[in-house]
């Protein structure tokens, strides 16, 4: 899961890379085909754990939405790890429903022209993706991956009350990296509000990926772009999540104003059927 883009693509799941240079000024059309590997070995949301990052610089946040992107530097030279989050003004339900709405993602990620579910049992998905976007010079970049993602259970976290916290870990098993792997973390804390509140939640939708792209793609050329593309993608599905549940909220109103109608259609009825006259015999 990842990110889409000019000299990087990807989808909400995963991130492909090719670079091409061309003399000719007619458009060219790229497209990536991946050797066949054997399936990565199942993942779990543990195995990817990693401390929480330091605080952020001012440049790599976005205080308007709750934003925040790191990239940090691993031991081995050409390899990353990218953190970044951002606020949902949804319940945790509303953000899972909408990271595990596979074949809708395309609907809403930019670049992810296909999202397609192979495979899927309890708590695992494989999908196959394609991302494509035109890049400057009439270039159009098109790229294909398949994502293995594995689904963790709920969990309360002790040291808020009522926090919990779910995620999703996932591994590309074909592609232009020699690691790519991380997972979606959506935690929620209690917050208090009165009746007119919008909304009483404080989540957080929170993105962890460590890649290493292979020897020739040089990563530090790459990370502007996995930055913008991963911030993309986190506030698009931070807009989808939200007015899933805006929408969602409005249908339990009119549920509730219903069931209330009726309600009170059949006190009513009582009512009057006990001013009905006893016959007289």
């Amino acid at each position: 899961m990842a990110c889409s883009a000019a000299c990087c693509c990807a989808s909400s799941h995963g991130l492909f890379y090719r670079s091409l240079t061309t003399t000719s000024r007619r458009p060219a059309r790229l497209r990536l085909i991946y050797p066949s590997s054997a399936p990565a070995p199942r993942l779990s949301s543990r195995t990817l754990a990693s401390p929480d990052p330091p605080p952020l610089d001012a440049d790599d946040r976005d205080d308007a939405i709750g934003f925040e992107i790191q990239v940090s530097k691993m031991g081995k030279r050409n390899r990353r790890v990218v953190r970044a989050r951002v606020r949902v003004d949804a319940p945790l339900e509303a953000v899972w429903a909408t990271l595990t709405d596979y074949e809708g993602l395309a609907d809403f990620i930019p670049g992810l022209s296909e999202c397609r579910l192979l495979d899927q049992a309890h708590g695992f998905a494989r999908l196959y993706q394609v991302g494509e976007q035109d890049l400057a010079l009439g270039f159009k970049f098109n790229a294909k991956g398949t994502i293995d993602c594995y689904e963790g259970d709920m969990e309360s976290l002790p040291d808020a009350a009522g926090a919990r916290r779910r995620e999703i870990a996932f591994n590309m098993i074909d592609g232009d990296f020699k690691v790519f792997k991380g997972k979606w973390s959506v935690q929620e804390e209690e917050q208090g509000g009165g009746p007119g509140d919008s909304y009483q939640y404080h989540t957080t939708l929170s993105y962890l990926v460590e890649l290493e792209p292979k020897l020739w793609v040089p990563v530090r050329l790459l990370e502007g772009r996995i930055c913008s593309e991963i911030k993309n993608n986190l506030v698009s599905i931070r807009e989808q999540a939200q007015q899933q549940h805006e929408v969602s909220g409005r249908a339990s109103i009119d549920r509730g104003e219903r069931e209330e109608s009726d309600r009170r259609e059949a006190c009513n009825h009582i009512v009057n059927a006990d001013r009905i006259p006893t016959a007289v015999l």
